[in-house]
C-alpha cells in the first residue's frame, strides 16, 4: 500500500458487511454502511485516502452521487479543498454540463455545474466503489471537458475481478480496499 500512514486494511474489511444475493442471485454486495457508522474505522479510511493525496495540491474533491458525497467532503476538508457534487439529471439548480455513458443494462449521465471547475483546477475524483469504471471514466470527461486538470481518482473499494482499473488506464487511480471476488 502505499499510504504513509499505516492502515490495517483488514481490519477495514472486517468493517465491511458482506451480503451475499444481494441486489440479485449471485452477487455478492459488500456493504460500507456498517463501516460508516464505527467512528474509529471511518476516520482511519479518511486517513489513509487523504494521506495519499497531501501535498498535491488539490483544488476541488469531486464526489459522485450518492457514496462520492460521504467520502469526498471528508476528504476535501482534510485536504483543505473545496468539495464539487456530481449529479444525475435535473438535480442541480444553475446551468450544468452533462455527460451521458453506457452500462451494462442500459445507459446513465451525469451533470455537474459549468462553473463547478475553472481552467486549470487539480481535481480529485472519489467515490466508493470501483466496479467497471463506467462512473469514474463518465466524471473525468465532465471534469476535462471544464479544463480541470485530473490529479487522480480515489475509491474506498475495487472489486478487481471487475477490471474496471483497466478503463482509467490513463490517470492515476488508488484504491484502498480490494477484493479479488
Amino acid at each position: 500500500m502505499s499510504t504513509k500512514a499505516a492502515v490495517d486494511c483488514d481490519a477495514l474489511k472486517k468493517l465491511i458487511r458482506e451480503v451475499p444475493d444481494f441486489p440479485k442471485k449471485g452477487i455478492l454486495f459488500y456493504d460500507i454502511t456498517t463501516l460508516l457508522k464505527d467512528k474509529v474505522g471511518f476516520a482511519r479510511l479518511i486517513d489513509a485516502l487523504s494521506e495519499n493525496y497531501i501535498g498535491q495540491g488539490i483544488d476541488l474533491v469531486l464526489g459522485m452521487e450518492a457514496r462520492g458525497f460521504i467520502f469526498g467532503p471528508a476528504l476535501a476538508y482534510r485536504l483543505n479543498a473545496g468539495f464539487v457534487p456530481v449529479r444525475k439529471p435535473g438535480k442541480l439548480p444553475a446551468e450544468t454540463v452533462k455527460v451521458s455513458y453506457d452500462l451494462e443494462y442500459g445507459s446513465n449521465a451525469l451533470e455537474v455545474h459549468k462553473d463547478a471547475i475553472k481552467k486549470g483546477q487539480r481535481v480529485l475524483i472519489v467515490d466508493d466503489l470501483l466496479a467497471t469504471g463506467g462512473t469514474a471514466v463518465a466524471t473525468a470527461e465532465l471534469a476535462h471537458g471544464l479544463g480541470a486538470k485530473i490529479a487522480g481518482l480515489a475509491f474506498v473499494v475495487e472489486l478487481d475481478f471487475l477490471n474496471g482499473r483497466e478503463r482509467l488506464a490513463k490517470y492515476d487511480v488508488f484504491s484502498l480496499l480490494h477484493y479479488d471476488r
